[in-house]
């Protein structure tokens, strides 16, 4: 990096009388910098309205991803997803959360150099991108919900709920987990490099505390929480769907057809992922550990 970034933080982490991150993977990298590593992880409020709205019933098996605008490589993990669940297309729906077609984009002249920026279009946005995956290039939906998607109007879309995919666009932080209300099955997929490994359970944590069935990629902060609930094709006593980095291409379709054909094990998954994570990410006790931390600093 030209301004050297990296050797700053690293300079400041070695100066540091102590460090406080997320999770034990991103603790013992920092060790190599600094030895006095509190992990303090991420936590959820229970009493928090955006983490108690209610879950509609459907006659669909709803499978959702929720997450910001720099997750594009991730998501390539699910391409060809939606096509190999064709067969049994019409049992499921697909949620997206979190679309937006706000920002900027910068343009270069080739001749000058010269940078400029303008407003993005919505069709330039990595958002319609991410639709592509969850509609399998558009081929999922009626020709009439095609056209009103490519208005990027959020007005509500009359039948939508018959449709088989759902356009969810982006809330503010004080409510965006409002948004695992309109899904059954959660999705978390990673690529596995060395900035995705650093990252906290967030996702698993979220997903927890909304009962969802998790289905998420076996890489770094996924690995901590989650226990693969399947065996020889049988479900056994963990707590989430796990995919290999060997199985991208073929194991996020097999997990969410074995969730179809054995319902029962979606709520299943949801309350063992809801115990798993109830107490450890709850943030009282969180804020609880944070502030006897910051009193033995004092004393």
């Amino acid at each position: 990096m030209s301004n050297k970034l990296h050797e700053k933080i690293i300079a400041n982490l070695k100066v540091c009388d102590y460090v406080t991150t997320t999770t034990e993977l991103f603790a013992n990298e920092i060790r190599k910098f600094n030895k006095n590593v509190i992990v303090l992880p991420n936590a959820v409020d229970p009493t928090d309205a955006q983490f108690n709205e209610p879950t509609l019933p459907s006659e669909k098996i709803r499978v959702g991803w929720l997450g910001g605008s720099s997750h594009l490589h991730d998501l390539k993990l699910l391409d060809g997803m939606v096509s190999k669940l064709s067969p049994i297309q019409d049992k499921l729906q697909y949620h997206l959360c979190g679309f937006d077609i706000r920002g900027q984009i910068t343009e270069i002249n080739r001749q000058t150099g010269e940078r400029t920026q303008r407003p993005i279009k919505p069709e330039e946005t990595v958002w319609v991108k991410y639709e592509n995956i969850f509609t399998n290039d558009y081929k999922i939906i009626t020709e009439r919900y095609k056209n009103y998607l490519n208005t990027f109007v959020e007005n509500d879309y009359v039948g939508v709920e018959n449709e088989n995919y759902v356009r969810v666009w982006t809330r503010p932080v004080t409510s965006y987990a409002k948004n695992y209300s309109k899904f059954d099955i959660s999705l978390a997929p990673i690529k596995n490099h060395i900035f995705n490994r650093m990252k906290s359970q967030l996702k698993v944590i979220e997903a927890g505390f909304y009962k969802k069935a998790l289905i998420a990629s076996n890489v770094g902060p996924y690995t901590i929480d989650l226990k693969h609930a399947m065996k020889n094709g049988q479900f056994t006593d963990g707590n989430a769907l796990l995919v290999d980095e060997t199985r991208n291409h073929s194991d996020w379709a097999k997990n969410i057809k074995k969730l179809v054909d054995n319902p029962n094990m979606i709520t299943d998954l949801g309350e063992r992922l809801y115990e798993t994570v109830k107490d450890t990410y709850d943030l009282n006790n969180v804020t609880r550990t944070r502030a006897e931390f910051y009193k033995s600093l004092i004393k």
